[in-house]
């Protein structure tokens, strides 16, 4: 390929600029060899012409393609040089804002001086475990290779940070630091990688400062340790620093500051603990205001300050030595403000004793204020002889000064840094290292001093190992593919390094120079010129004899020699050192001590590579004898000549951070600056050292994929892509030396990739032209005939079109004459009908006129006929009175007579002796009974005689002692007491018949509103009916009318509701993954405890503990379980406090127990003071008591009585109850709705107590007749055989006992109405009714006596509570009043806490209140239900007993001479096992069970087995079996998972058997919700005796764990393929172009093996998934699930992955993944899956594909684009943009212009700030309840699984 083939016309170049330092132009014409010129035209259409040197024929620099710009790796260019890439650099960071980009080996980081949202957790997640080349650049690929590459070969590593004063090396470093303590974060409980992250706040405070270049510049270079251990974790960390720029201390430059400590510092004086220090504002200090302005701006010095202090208390230094620190850095502002006065003589200087500063300085650092304020400006002589001490002049004296400042700072600076090494070192062994180098970059100012030449010194020796490893790099390439090696030249400073450090250099004769006693920088410089004036690298000023300069890598320097000699010796005076030493402050005594220990160096890892003692940077000072004191250059080379070792014994990686401009503007870039950095970094010697060799290397089939248009049709045929390649190159190239074929690669020499790329454009311009000809031919055609068919169209549709307007012209004159014609008659009709209706009204008018004069005349002839009517019938009806009373008058008469003569007959006969003989039959009798009747009268009279002068003597005892009392107050001091006690009992009177008459009242009102509320009721249900007839009528309007609004609102409100409820059951599968994952490392802790104590065995948790334990939940105090406050205090003192006190509702319990508890014994307290109070008075004055004791026989009859009854009643009573059964159990039968059970419970509930209740009044009125009966007997009996008992009591025994006051009351009006209407008292006493009548009084009286009393005593205890609430209510107002006045105190937002606070603590109150009723009412609601269910159980089975032994009865009968065998019972699906056999049924069953196992058995055995185990214990009402059981079987199960946790078959095995267990304890719990499904013989396998709800809760908690753990097998499997399948793979065969790679596609990162994956393999992974899933028996449900967590973790790696790959943001590649999707989805629909959401779950990996294909170039394009991508965020719209990549130069870039069109017309989204998806995101799981339709008795156990020991019971 000749020179004439490259340069020829439209060809562009790179031409030199002083402005923009290179710039594109084109070729106008051909260029052939020996032209002097070459015409060009320049980007603004500028016409040039570019002279070209003949001698030396160097043309200018060729331009790479279009596809080629932007590349993620400069060396992927085909053209490498320098404006290439200094081009690329600035299409990446202008128009992409891409700030990283590779250049072989190194990261170039360009610093955007603005905050980029690409450092967040979800990016270090993404770059995590990815090879360093499939991701775009980034500082986390940087460090994910170190990290990998050091796990991998176990070698250490070292990341070199470096570039220019604000180009962002901190930054940078800082960010690689995050990323370890991110990914490698420490195993155990240290959070060492906090503390090493908290370092960098500390190093910034002490040792950073604002420059003109920089804000935050670092003023020293630091190496970084972080150690791992053998699972590379970070265990610890080692810090070395380098050249601390101490002269910052005493000097700033304009616009500069001091190191940011000293402005935190005085921005903080004036917290109270610092007022000690003196400080004031920091322009008051000499050493802070020299640079002027000492704020920056967007800095807050106090807050910064803040953070450092944190700083130093996360890293473990204490409070005493941080205030330390701080007063020593005060001392030193103070010493730098010290007024120094000189002499006359101009050779003294003295400070004033009154000095402020000076004292301040002494005091803060505990040094004698009159030998400082001495030995400042005095120094000491010594000699062989005697020593003299000697004043100072005024500069000797402030350089002395300074000097003693500075040295304070580095001595302090080391301590400080050795106090962070000592907390950031490990006792463990280390293994390896990664170390993050962060050093300045190559320096050069106007005047470069001692700094400059040791930082310059300190890039030529890094830059020499930079060199080197490239070129090792690039010979292991070369060696690895087997291609021949030619040595390449590359630049070697060897001999500038030999300048500084050889023998006789500048550092040997700067050393020299200060050992000379007056030796002078003039001096120094002299004897430079004069030993290496003949170095290549050493020139001298033509202007200067005090300045040199040096030859480095990157640009000539001059130096300044002014101040070399005295920065190199560092002098300070030993007088004031040892001032210093003997402060009282023992910090301050130790820093300047000599024995200081140096920090512990990290332990060694294995290999020769790790085993470089790592020691302090600073060499211990010994200030003491200043002539065998190291000068700080010898202490500079030795620690950089340490740092060599170091780095060369680990493997080097490379970040050059690049200042895009002076001014800190962001995405401002100036060539000029990049260029001289680039030139600095050693980023174009890797570009020259590449571009000599072989810089283009492709793989044989990315080769093959990319060029094979080039490759003939007869070519193909073969099936060796190597020989094509071969071939194709040999005809293409001719030069073989062009191009080499290694062992898997083509290399090519520059420039060769893009003329191939030339060729392969050509031959697409030439097919391209050929498909343009041929389909604009087509077009016209096309066009031509569409034209001809439209022109006869119109010509058709012309003549039609005049025909039709023809016959409407027709059609329009006949309609006219039509409508003329009709409206002249309608006009005529109009008239004919208005005289029509006149005549018609005239005649109504007229005619109704005579009919109502007619029906006038007719009505009053009507009345007059009713008035006649009237007045003869009242005449008629008096007359006929008149009659009837003559009639009555008569009867009456007649009647008396006819009486009177009957009397008179009767009269007669009852004179004669036969009627006088029969009124005497059977009045003995009477008499007899009437006689002895008359004798019980007159005992009773006795006895009641002598009761009463009893009772009566008593009465004139008590008055007689009353009136005592009364005279013995009457004469005590207290004479008004009388009074006041009857005015008392009066009140108190008064009280009680105002009760009386208020309870009547009330009564009354009761009455009345009973019947009001029954008629309002009535009322109300007529309202009610009349209302829902409304309703339904109303509601069939409304859904005819608004059916489809009401639909939307209701999916809307369903919407809604589903999405709260999935936060709300992610929020808690997330506390319960949380939960597992604390478990886990709870018992990865507590084997490691148990490894390092070495203690053989483990303790065991109890057996009653164990399941309840490992469940966060911990429902052994949940409050569902505690029904109340007691029981709460026995579980809290059973488990223990530690775990009580995490249910925070049963400790606000027992406070509130505790308050109850206070108030009760308070009340109680009271209460037994009136009790005292009481039995004194009774003791001082005791009446005599008249105690009537229970006759002993009538009481013995009476319990004997009462007990018949009760048995009686009881056996009443359970025949009811079954009854009620049967019914229940009938009634369930017929009605099957849910609704409809719970009111016929509630109706027979309340019907079963109102019978008791009307029992209960029956049985209490037996018992009182049958009492009084026997006790009638019994007195009857002892009046015969012994004399009355005078004690005996008279009256009923049942007298005493309770009855009802209505019915006392309503048996007294019956009484009194019997004595009223019944006359004859020997009729009345014939029945003995007397005597019950008279008892029924008594009675009736002593039960109104009782009532009188109780009710007293209730009054006399309502007003001792109601004075008892009363005190409490002031003692409440008093506490409300104090918290009021404290209220007022506080600020109006503390009032408002206060009352919140107040608030919430009542309600909280409230709410334990109800929280504790409905707890109460929900236990007595569950023990009811169990016995109901019992009961009824026990009926059924009685009944069903009954039912058998009738019909086996009636089978005996009647076949009674058949022989019947015995009949075997059937399997009730439960077995049975011994206790000591739990053990090994866990084993069998769980432990040691495989699911190969049972894989021709029912899906789910174990759960099934498990359960008929849990129903038997259920059944034997064995709850310590079913406790340990379950606990068991949980444990077990976790125990598996665990050991199984990569294991998909078995995770999937046990969930699905889990959640069988958990749907057959739904099932079968009798609950009615659960048993709808179920069949009547599912029935009878429910469990009787326990409620498992609690074991249900934790079932379904370790569902979720287990489905967790599932989802996390699953993604681990997935995730290696779904890059490759996904993006990578070829899924539709020559649709993807492939571009050029970089360096970094050979990165020692990937494996030698082909790792790619096809779309198949992910599919046959999923169809592996849902095999195994579906044949284990898991509900299709939790399939559907998974599947969508599986796609949601495909969209969102794939997506990801595109966010942060250039490489792949193409048209090919969306076309790619809209055929995967695709068929991804097809396999959805073909299992059946689609119904997931899965595919919902892919929705912005979907647009993304779009947004690749879409057009991107018009307004209308960008709305498109936004109305499309609605799953995709801004940030993720506008990434993709950038990264779009075209693969080929007819596709175009996507054009800043369009970008920003994009993000204008997205701003009104509140999209959130990520970038990334979530991929760890995982969606909340659902188990719903899927009942099974086998039954228990049908499940066979196989023989496999070692179940003898079961029973079948």
């Amino acid at each position: 390929m000749s020179v004439g083939e490259l340069y020829s016309q439209c060809t562009r170049v790179w031409i030199p600029d002083p402005d923009e330092v290179w710039r594109s132009a084109e070729l106008t014409k051909d260029y052939k060899e020996g032209d002097k010129s070459l015409q060009l035209r320049l980007e603004d259409e500028t016409i040039l012409e570019y002279p070209i040197d003949v001698q030396h024929n160097q043309l200018p620099f060729l331009r790479n393609p279009d596809i080629l710009v932007g590349e993620n790796d400069l060396t992927a260019l085909s053209y490498l040089h320098e404006p290439a890439v200094l081009h690329n650099l600035k299409v990446r960071f202008l128009e992409s804002n891409h700030i990283y980009t590779y250049c072989g080996i190194v990261l170039v980081a360009i610093n955007p001086y603005e905050q980029l949202p690409i450092y967040g957790q979800d990016v270090i997640y993404a770059y995590s475990g990815q090879n360093m080349g499939d991701m775009d650049p980034h500082i986390f690929a940087v460090a994910e290779e170190a990290y990998k590459q050091m796990a991998r070969d176990e070698k250490n590593q070292s990341i070199i940070v470096s570039g220019e004063s604000g180009a962002g090396k901190t930054v940078s470093a800082k960010y690689a630091m995050r990323y370890f303590a991110t990914v490698g974060g420490s195993a155990s409980e240290t959070n060492i990688e906090e503390k090493v992250l908290a370092s960098s706040p500390i190093m910034e405070a002490i040792g950073n400062a604002k420059t003109t270049r920089n804000d935050n510049s670092s003023r020293f270079g630091k190496y970084i340790q972080i150690g791992f251990d053998k699972r590379y974790h970070i265990i610890g960390a080692n810090m070395r620093t380098y050249l601390l720029e101490k002269s910052r201390v005493v000097f700033q430059a304009d616009d500069e500051r001091n190191y940011h400590i000293f402005y935190q510092l005085c921005a903080a004086a004036g917290l109270p603990e610092f007022k000690e220090l003196a400080l004031t504002s920091a322009e008051d200090f000499f050493y802070t205001s020299q640079g002027g302005d000492t704020s920056i701006e967007g800095v807050d010095d106090a807050e910064d300050f803040e953070k450092t202090r944190q700083a130093f208390t996360l890293l473990g230094v204490k409070e005493s030595h941080q205030i330390s620190i701080f007063k020593i850095i005060a001392s030193i502002l103070h010493l730098g403000s010290v007024e120094i006065q000189a002499e006359r003589d101009g050779d003294s200087c003295s400070i004033s004793p009154q000095d402020e500063h000076l004292s301040n300085f002494c005091r803060l650092l505990g040094v004698e204020h009159s030998q400082m304020e001495h030995w400042l400006c005095h120094r000491k002589l010594v000699t062989t002889s005697e020593t003299y001490v000697k004043t100072m002049s005024l500069q000797q004296v402030i350089n002395a000064r300074n000097a003693l400042a500075k040295h304070i700072y580095a001595q302090l600076f080391s301590w400080i840094v050795e106090h962070i090494n000592k907390a950031l070192h490990t006792s463990l062994k280390q293994h390896s290292f990664i170390g993050v180098l962060d050093i300045y970059g190559f320096e050069t100012f106007e005047v470069n001093s001692f700094e400059q030449f040791c930082i310059n010194y300190a890039n030529e020796k890094l830059q020499q190992q930079f060199n080197s490893h490239v070129f090792k790099l690039e010979q292991e390439e070369y060696m690895k593919e087997q291609i021949p090696w030619t040595l390449i030249d590359f630049y070697d400073n060897q001999p500038c390094i030999d300048l500084i450090e050889a023998k006789l250099g500048i550092l040997d004769l700067l050393d020299e120079e200060c050992k000379v006693p007056k030796g002078t920088d003039q001096n120094w410089a002299q004897k430079l010129y004069d030993r290496h004036s003949s170095s290549q690298h050493f020139q001298k000023p033509r202007m200067s004899n005090t300045a040199f300069i040096v030859i480095h890598f990157a640009d000539k320097v001059e130096y300044l020699s002014d101040g070399f000699l005295e920065k190199n010796r560092d002098t300070v005076y030993e007088e004031q050192i040892n001032i210093l030493k003997a402060s009282k402050f023992p910090l301050v005594a130790d820093l300047f001590h000599d024995n200081k220990d140096p920090v512990p160096a990290t332990t060694p890892g294995k290999g020769s590579s790790s085993k470089i003692n790592i020691r302090s940077a600073r060499t211990p000072m010994k200030v003491s004898n200043k002539e065998h004191k190291k000068t700080v250059g010898h202490q500079f080379r030795t620690s950089l000549h340490l740092l060599m070792e170091t780095l060369n014994a680990t493997t080097p990686h490379y970040v050059r951070c690049i200042k895009p401009n002076d001014e800190k503007l962001p995405f401002h870039f100036d060539p000029k600056r990049a260029v001289q950095q680039l030139r600095a970094c050693g980023v174009l010697e890797t570009i020259r050292i590449s571009a000599a060799g072989y810089p283009s290397r492709w793989a044989y089939h990315d080769f093959f994929n990319r060029y094979r248009v080039l490759v003939k049709k007869r070519e193909l045929a073969n099936t060796d892509k190597k020989a094509i390649c071969r071939s194709v190159l040999e005809n293409l190239i001719k030069d073989p030396d062009k191009f080499q074929f290694g062992r898997t690669k083509i290399f090519f020499r520059a420039g060769q990739v893009a003329y191939l790329e030339k060729l392969r454009a050509d031959k697409f311009r030439t097919a391209t032209i050929m498909i343009q000809k041929t389909v604009r031919g087509w077009l016209q055609k096309v066009k031509y005939r569409r034209l001809k068919g439209a022109t006869l169209t119109l010509q058709r549709y012309c003549r039609g079109y005049l025909a039709r307007r023809l016959a409407e012209h027709l059609r329009r004159t006949r309609a006219a004459v039509v409508l003329q014609k009709y409206y002249r008659m309608q006009r005529a009709r109009q008239a004919y009908q208005r005289i029509r209706r006149a005549a018609i009204i005239i005649q109504a008018f007229t005619r109704a006129m005579f009919v109502r004069r007619a029906y006038r005349q007719v009505l009053m002839e009507h009345k007059a006929t009713i008035i006649q009517k009237h007045v003869r019938g009242w005449m008629a009806h008096r007359h006929f009175q008149r009659l009837r009373d003559a009639a009555i008058v008569i009867q009456c008469a007649f009647r008396m007579l006819k009486a009177r003569q009957e009397l008179k007959a009767l009269r007669i006969e009852a004179r004669s002796a036969e009627h006088l003989k029969r009124l005497n039959v059977g009045m003995e009798n009477k008499v007899v009974q009437l006689q002895r009747k008359i004798d019980e009268q007159n005992k009773e009279f006795k006895t009641l005689s002598e009761q009463l002068s009893m009772t009566t003597s008593t009465y004139t005892m008590e008055v007689e002692r009353l009136k005592k009392e009364l005279e013995h107050y009457q004469q005590s001091p207290g004479e008004d007491s009388s009074p006041r006690l009857q005015e008392e009992v009066e009140s108190l009177r008064t009280e009680l018949q105002r009760a009386h008459s208020e309870r009547k009242i009330l009564e009354d009102a009761h009455s009345r509103e009973k019947d009001e509320l029954r008629k309002r009721v009535a009322d109300l249900e007529q309202e009610n009916a009349l209302l829902k007839d409304e309703k339904e009528q109303l509601n069939n309007q409304i859904l005819g009318q608004s059916k489809d609004e009401f639909a939307q609102n209701s999916v809307k409100e369903n919407l809604l509701m589903k999405k709260e409820l999935e936060e709300e059951r992610s929020r808690y599968q997330n506390l319960v993954k949380e939960y597992s994952q604390l478990e886990q490392r709870y018992d990865n802790l507590r084997d490691e405890m148990s490894i390092i104590k070495q203690t053989p065995g483990h303790r065991r948790n109890p057996s009653n503990q164990s399941s309840l334990e490992s469940d966060s939940n911990y429902p052994s105090i949940s409050t569902s379980e505690i029904g109340d406050t007691e029981d709460a205090l026995q579980q809290v003192e059973e488990i223990g406090l530690e775990k009580a006190a995490m249910d925070m509702t049963v400790f606000l319990k027992l406070q509130k127990r505790v308050r109850e508890l206070e108030q009760e014994r308070k009340k109680l307290q009271v209460q037994l003071e009136k009790r005292e109070q009481q039995d004194s008075k009774k003791v001082q004055a005791e009446p005599p008591q008249t105690d009537i004791d229970l006759d002993p026989d009538a009481d013995l009859a009476y319990n004997s009585l009462k007990r018949q009854e009760l048995e009686s009643e009881n056996k009443k009573l359970k025949n009811d109850l079954n009854e009620l059964r049967k019914a229940i159990a009938d009634q369930a039968t017929q009605n099957n709705s849910s609704h409809g059970s719970p009111d016929s419970y509630n109706l027979l509930l309340n019907q079963l107590k109102l019978a008791h209740e009307e029992l209960e009044v029956r049985k209490e009125e037996v018992l009182i007749l049958r009492t009084q009966i026997v006790s009638a007997d019994q007195r009857r009996l002892a009046g015969r055989n012994t004399e009355p008992n005078i004690n005996a009591r008279a009256s009923w025994p049942n007298s005493e006992k309770h009855v009802d006051q209505e019915d006392a009351i309503e048996a007294y009006h019956g009484v009194c109405q019997t004595n009223s209407k019944t006359e004859d008292w020997g009729y009345l006493n014939e029945d003995g009714e007397l005597g019950l009548a008279y008892q029924g009084l008594k009675q009736v009286a002593r039960l109104l006596e009782a009532q009188l009393q109780a009710q007293s005593l209730e009054h006399e205890e309502e007003v001792e509570r109601l004075k008892d609430q009363l005190e409490a209510l002031k003692e409440e107002m008093e506490k409300q009043q104090q918290t009021f006045c404290q209220t007022l105190l506080l600020s109006p937002e503390a009032q408002v806490e206060f009352g919140v606070q107040q608030e919430i603590s009542r309600l909280t109150n409230e709410n334990l209140d109800l929280k504790e009723l409905v707890e109460k009412l929900e236990k007595n609601e569950r023990k009811l239900k169990k016995q109901l269910k019992i009961y009824m159980k026990k009926v059924q089975d009685l009944e069903a007993a009954q039912a058998l032994a009738q019909s086996e009865r009636k089978r005996h009968e009647l076949n009674r001479q058949v022989t019947v065998q015995r009949k075997e019972k059937d399997f009730q699906g439960m077995l049975e096992y011994h206790k000591e056999d739990e053990a090994l049924l866990i084993r069998n069953l769980v432990t040691d069970l495989k699911p190969q196992m049972l894989s021709g058995a029912v899906p789910c055995l174990p759960a099934y087995i498990l359960y008929m185990c849990i129903r038997h214990a259920d059944y034997t009402n064995d709850d310590l079996k079913v406790h340990a059981l379950l606990t068991s079987t949980i444990n077990g199960i976790k125990k598996v998972l665990k050991k199984h946790n990569d294991d998909f078959e078995m995770t999937s095995f046990w969930l699905s058997n889990t959640c069988r267990l958990l749907h057959c304890l739904k099932q079968y719990s009798g609950d009615e919700g659960f048993m709808t499904q179920n069949t009547a013989k599912q029935n009878e396998h429910c469990l009787k005796n326990f409620d498992l709800t609690e074991y249900r809760q934790v079932l379904s908690d370790l569902s979720i764990q287990i489905y967790q753990q599932l989802i996390k097998i699953a993604e681990g499997m997935l995730q290696p393929m779904i890059v490759s399948a996904m993006l990578e793979n070829e899924s539709i065969q020559g649709l993807s172009g492939v571009k050029p790679t970089g360096y970094r596609k050979r990165s020692s990162s990937m494996a030698d093996g082909d790792n790619s994956y096809c779309l198949e393999a992910i599919i046959r992974q999923m169809n592996a998934f849902h095999t195994v899933m579906c044949d284990q028996g898991l509900d299709p449900e939790i399939i559907l699930q998974v599947f969508k967590q599986l796609f949601y973790m495909i969209n969102a790696v794939t997506l990801n992955n595109l966010l942060l790959r250039k490489d792949v943001c193409s048209w090919s590649t969306g076309m790619q993944l809209r055929y995967n999707i695709s068929q991804l989805e097809e396999w959805l629909r073909g299992r059946n899956l689609h119904q997931s959401g899965a595919a919902q779950t892919m929705e912005p990996l979907i647009q993304a594909a779009q947004l690749l294909q879409l057009k991107k170039k018009t307004q209308e394009d960008a709305e498109g684009i936004c109305s499309l991508c609605t799953s995709l965020s801004t940030q993720q719209i506008v990434k993709i943009l950038n990264l779009y990549t075209p693969l080929n130069e007819f596709e175009e870039r996507v054009t800043v212009a369009f970008i920003r069109t994009i993000q204008a017309q997205l701003q009104e989204r509140n999209d959130p700030q990520q970038l990334l998806l979530d991929a760890k995101h995982m969606f909340p799981v659902l188990f719903p309840f899927n009942p099974s339709s086998l039954t228990m008795d049908s499940i066979h156990i196989p023989a496999c699984l070692n179940l003898e020991f079961l029973n079948e019971v």
